[in-house]
């Protein structure tokens, strides 16, 4: 739908109106649709141009490009509210127990509220040497957070790194 304000430049001489309460007053004089427009303190607006005779209502212009822009605004925070991030979560091989289970909590919580996981395995210095130790630990992540999510990518070596993602179950 395209909307343009009619000003003082107009060809047709005549349009079909439409008032502000959505009735249809006939097809009018375009200087009479003006008068009835600024007899109400509103615009006259060019809702369909190409229709024969052109169709034109009575609005409050400004109120209307608002209420645009507020829905759109409320489009697009709806639109972000379903987007999926992706959380970054860092283990090194030597991690404690309690270190483990607080990173895993985390994960669990990011997989619950619909995000992604990216699981980071860091190998520092010697421990390049046993890629099967953070294999385990690979393994043992994916055995403590199946409940409520599962592996997008596989456990790969990428360097110093093994990373593996995590992405939510769809049953919620």
């Amino acid at each position: 739908m395209q909307e343009l304000r009619i000003n003082q430049q107009i060809r047709v001489k005549e349009c079909r109106l439409i008032d502000d309460k959505g009735n249809n007053l006939g097809i009018v004089p375009i200087e009479e649709a003006l008068r009835i427009a600024e007899d109400r303190n509103l615009d006259l607006v060019e809702i369909s141009p190409k229709a024969n005779p052109p169709v034109c209502k009575i609005m409050d212009y400004g109120k209307y490009k608002f209420e645009q822009k507020k829905k759109e605004k409320e489009a697009k925070k709806k639109q972000r509210a379903h987007m999926q991030h992706v959380k970054e979560m860092k283990f090194g091989l030597k991690i404690e127990k309690h270190d483990y289970e607080t990173k895993v909590k985390h994960i669990r919580e990011f997989l619950e509220d619909g995000d992604k996981v990216k699981v980071i395995i860091m190998f520092r210095g010697r421990e390049n040497v046993h890629p099967e130790i953070g294999q385990q630990l690979a393994e043992r992540i994916i055995e403590d957070v199946k409940e409520v999510g599962k592996v997008e990518k596989q456990p790969k070596k990428e360097g110093r790194n093994m990373i593996f993602t995590l992405v939510p179950l769809k049953n919620k």
